[in-house]
């Protein structure tokens, strides 16, 4: 049996599958995101997510931790503070008893999962955004360089910069449109100004509460707001500008075709999806945009059995699709 373990700022889930391409077993535990902004962040923190996780995924299989073959825990802002990664990587030891895992960033679940683990590159765009790539055994990652100041194409990103037309509609700076007054609805404002007070004050700046209006942004070019769709267009740009530059890095033949997918919930907004679709497609690169096969953590589960030397096979992977939350295997030449 193989764990896959896919951490993320507001939910770490767990998923046990087996040879045959069966899901074993699931569970959903709190963030574990090593610089978690409420207070929660560290070492310990992200021990007592996997130990509760790990607890209820195994014994939800009816199995113990000895029993898993291999496992691969994907965590938020790994790698970002190297004097932590000899500590991270320690921790599933503890609560595993044995050394059969690996750690890493979680960008790779998201890889994993949309490319069924194969040579390709996936962007991520959730709260933050990243883009992770694999070529001939080597990984390379793009973006995902902080919210203040990276992370193009982002929820975060995409919020700031309505935030931002949102300072110039109120000023008169920018005609007024659609978001302006859906924004002082949600955060219920009583004058344009007290916008800074609930961001930088109440919100102390947040990247979670920041992020989370950015449906609003999809919302408001919905009703016909250019500006707000201006930057939804810009964000699907930029997200095909870190595809483009992992491909590069990648060293993939120009002639060479690139398997690209994409995770995040920023991606549900059609208008994102369209303009990265059309970057990619003006590139002068082969570009195959695939739709995810899997979710996240399923592909961490993929990968932990490909680390361990015993990829699932086909008739594993189609049972495994025939169960899992994405089903579609279309695929868009770009």
């Amino acid at each position: 049996m193989f764990l896959g373990v896919d951490g993320g700022g507001t939910k770490t889930a767990f998923c046990l599958i087996d040879r045959a391409g069966a899901i074993r077993a699931r569970a959903v535990s709190e963030g574990a995101y090593y610089f978690a902004d409420n207070g929660t962040g560290g070492v310990e923190h992200v021990t007592q997510v996997l130990r509760k996780g790990i607890r209820a995924v195994t014994e939800g299989a009816g199995t113990t931790p000895a029993d898993i073959t291999y496992a691969f825990l994907g965590l938020p802002g790994y790698g970002e503070v190297p004097g932590e990664v000899a500590a991270l990587d320690a921790v599933p030891g503890e609560v595993l008893g044995h050394r059969r895992y690996a750690c890493d960033n979680d960008m790779i679940c998201g890889w994993a999962g949309s490319l069924g683990a194969v040579d390709g590159i996936n962007v991520i765009s959730g709260t933050g955004s990243m883009t992770y790539g694999e070529r001939q055994g080597r990984g390379v990652r793009t973006g995902g360089w902080s919210e203040l100041f990276s992370d193009e194409g982002s929820a975060y990103w995409i919020a700031a910069r309505a935030l931002n037309v949102f300072s110039r509609m109120s000023d008169g700076r920018l005609p007024e449109g659609p978001l302006a007054e859906l924004l002082r609805r949600h955060l219920e404002l009583t004058t344009d100004l007290e916008v800074i007070d609930v961001v930088l004050n109440r919100w102390q700046g947040h990247r979670s509460e920041i992020a989370s209006l950015s449906p609003l942004v999809v919302e408001a070019a919905g009703l016909g707001d250019t500006q707000a769709a201006a930057v939804l267009t810009e964000a699907g740009r930029e997200l095909a500008l870190l595809v483009d530059s992992a491909r590069r890095r990648l060293a993939f033949a120009a002639a060479e075709p690139v398997p690209v997918s994409y995770s995040g919930g920023v991606f549900r907004s059609a208008a994102v999806l369209d303009a990265f679709t059309a970057q990619l497609g003006g590139s002068t690169a082969r570009y195959e945009l695939r739709r995810p096969l899997f979710e996240p953590v399923v592909g961490a589960a993929l990968y932990a059995a490909k680390l361990a030397g015993a990829p699932l096979d086909t008739a594993a992977l189609a049972a495994l699709r025939s169960s899992s939350e994405f089903t579609s295997t279309e695929t868009h030449h770009a």
